[in-house]
């Protein structure tokens, strides 16, 4: 099953906050199949003139959403605060 993982930045976090975390979450995002998940597609979400990283979209694929919510709930940027609100939807890819 595919889902699409939304997480927006808190208002209030500073830019030098989230870089500190980056490499953790990258560290982490590497740990992705030890999780039983294989990234189709993820990045960061910028604001629109691309100055600033205001969140991350993940576009993964798992057996259900509980894997996927563990995935989330051991990523550097959840457990350090930098994400306020973190959205899973299932996607249907159309072919």
């Amino acid at each position: 099953m595919l889902f699409a993982v939304m997480a927006l930045d808190r208002a209030d976090i500073s830019s030098e906050k989230r870089k500190a975390v980056h490499p953790q979450h990258l560290a982490h995002v590497r740990t992705a199949k030890d999780f039983g998940i294989a990234i189709v597609a993820g990045g960061p979400l910028v604001n629109d003139d691309n100055t600033a990283s205001i969140g991350s979209m993940m576009l993964l694929e798992a057996a259900d959403r509980a894997t996927v919510e563990r995935f989330n709930r051991a990523d550097p940027f959840h457990q350090n605060g930098v994400w306020a609100k973190v959205e899973i939807r299932r996607f249907d890819r159309k072919e």
